[in-house]
């Protein structure tokens, strides 16, 4: 394909989800803070920025992909970042998981500059990144959404659910839903355990019936062996548990269950936990229960 996309942001997810478009023909020009990250991506064929704004100037379509609404501000809004560089017509997704306010921020100044702007958030973790098959959740115009197609298509199923900031707001949902699932998952195991039962053919009957879930179907057996490796850390459910919050917050609705979780993620961070893979989750709920270390 012809179109040359600026990818801002390439490490867990976005250096796999850039990596996967150079593998569908497309020309990447990416950039990150990391060198490391950059090495890699010039090693599979991608070309190297400056900056952001670099990046942005010389592609068709610009990507982001960072950790919090903090950097996508500073990458997007900066003097120097993505709107900054972007020629007007540029098509900008953000894909990071941020706030729904900030990502109407960035649409709204994007609209001021002639640029097309879709909030993109992902689901499915580093596999899902690897295999390219992420769920896409996309705010923005029906026009934008269509015009991004294929660019969606090698990284995942992307679905239309709204305007601008709604993206974010599923997301939020999202990690709501996953949350929970993992601390119910986790004090499932304790209950199986401390009755005496193996945990692994308890998990493996939930996973076929009414309970199954797909996190049941990817982590049940990592969860048993106490096997943490991340694929998404506690530390970045704990920022998305706060987006869920404040997006409560501005609906006007009560979260009770959600405040819960977002407690409990929160209390795995204090523990020393945050680099950890969300599913240690377990960690907290055997600690809790009495049967773990906090150490």
């Amino acid at each position: 394909m012809s179109a040359v996309i600026g990818f801002v942001g390439l490490g867990i997810m976005g250096g796999q989800m850039a990596s996967n478009l150079l593998d569908a023909g497309f020309e990447v020009i990416g950039f990150d803070l990391v060198p490391e990250a950059l090495e890699r991506l010039s090693t599979t064929g991608g070309r190297v920025a400056s900056s952001a704004g670099q990046a942005a100037a010389e592609a068709d379509v610009v990507i982001t992909m960072l950790p919090n609404h903090s950097h996508v501000e500073a990458a997007a809004l900066g003097e120097g970042g993505v709107l900054d560089g972007a020629k007007p017509g540029t098509l900008y997704i953000d894909m990071s998981s941020i706030r729904p306010a900030t990502a109407r921020k960035l649409a709204e100044v994007g609209a001021d500059r002639g640029i097309r702007v879709l909030d993109a958030p992902v689901s499915g973790g580093e596999k899902g990144a690897v295999d390219g098959v992420l769920s896409i959740m996309v705010g923005g115009s029906e026009e934008n959404f269509a015009a991004a197609q294929a660019v969606f298509a090698p990284l995942g199923k992307a679905v239309h659910v709204g305007p601008a900031g709604s993206g974010q707001t599923v997301k939020a949902a999202n990690q709501l839903v996953v949350g929970g699932t993992y601390a119910l998952v986790a004090e499932a195991i304790v209950l199986l355990e401390a009755s005496g039962l193996d945990a692994s053919v308890g998990l493996d009957v939930l996973a076929g019936g009414l309970a199954g879930s797909r996190i049941l179907e990817l982590k049940r057996r990592t969860m048993v062996a106490r096997e943490f490796q991340p694929g998404f850390r506690i530390d970045l459910h704990h920022k998305d548990m706060g987006i869920v919050l404040d997006a409560a917050r501005d609906a006007g609705v009560a979260l009770p269950v959600g405040n819960l979780v977002a407690a409990l993620i929160a209390s795995a961070r204090a523990q020393g936990y945050g680099q950890l893979d969300h599913s240690a989750l377990l960690k907290v709920a055997e600690n809790l229960a009495g049967k773990g270390s906090a150490a």
